[in-house]
């Protein structure tokens, strides 16, 4: 049987995304990547994905060097326990399950095993995703540097200092989009509100979110140049920019990050 280099038990959402980028960026040839679900269309999932997809986990295992666990957070301990004897020392385990530690990988995995854990995001979806990982007690630095290239097939990819930064990370990026997407929809409803049709509106403003999020990406300034060059002396600009600091955005931001952070970190418990 050929041997698979990677395989993903678990073939939702995230994972389809993950796949569909090593193939698009010819990161990995289809052959390389195999998946497993317990659904009934798994003959159209792998038409879909252009890959193997079978219901087997203990074959995923067998046959990958390296093994994403996809699957939602409360499967991970049964999965971790049915594939646990087809695990090697040759073999790297990749979580992206939300919330599961690497020391919980670990003690339900042979000893030595090395892991890593990724908290990705759903703009992966459109190859403009955001992953944060880090590794655990026996993961190398190869090991972290192929996966980061690997997550960089569906956007880009951050290796954090230490595992408590995952739930920051879960945060800003993980939660991250809906926030946005609140924010962009908060300014289109304000423009509809002030008599201008909401699609135009919500258009307008996820156009300039976008165009902003370029910008900032591509900067050769700091952030607060980039906002001091839009909102000048005595421009409209500077008249919002200073409604916001009145009503202390900076503290709603920073509440918004700190209280999902202290969910993410008591879901990881």
């Amino acid at each position: 049987m050929n041997k698979y280099k990677i395989g993903f038990i678990g073939a939702g959402k995230m994972a389809s995304a993950i796949i569909k980028g090593l193939i698009k960026t010819n990161f990995l040839n289809s052959e390389n990547i195999i998946a497993s679900q317990v659904e009934d269309n798994i003959d159209e999932k792998s038409k879909i994905l252009g890959i193997k997809v079978i219901n087997d986990n203990i074959e995923i295992a067998k046959n990958s060097e390296i093994i994403f666990i996809a699957t939602k957070p409360n499967q991970v301990q049964d999965v971790l326990a049915e594939i646990s004897k087809e695990i090697s020392s040759d073999k790297l385990i990749v979580s992206i399950a939300a919330g599961v530690t690497t020391e919980k990988l670990e003690n339900n995995l042979p000893q030595n095993t090395r892991v890593i854990r990724v908290m990705p995001n759903t703009p992966a979806l459109v190859g403009e995703g955001m992953s944060g990982m880090v590794g655990g007690k026996y993961a190398k630095e190869k090991d972290l540097d192929y996966i980061q290239k690997l997550l960089s097939t569906i956007g880009k990819c951050i290796i954090v200092d230490n595992e408590s930064q995952i739930d920051i990370v879960t945060a800003i990026s993980g939660s991250g989009p809906a926030f946005y997407y609140k924010v962009i929809n908060e300014i289109a409803r304000a423009g509809e509100k002030l008599g201008l049709d909401y699609d135009k509106a919500l258009m307008l403003s996820i156009q300039t979110a976008i165009g902003s999020a370029k910008m900032a990406m591509n900067r050769e300034i700091s952030m607060e140049e980039l906002i001091s060059n839009v909102a000048t002396k005595g421009g409209c600009t500077r008249v919002g920019v200073d409604c916001m600091d009145e009503n202390n955005t900076q503290k709603l931001f920073f509440d918004v990050i700190e209280s999902t952070t202290k969910k993410a970190h008591e879901l990881g418990k």
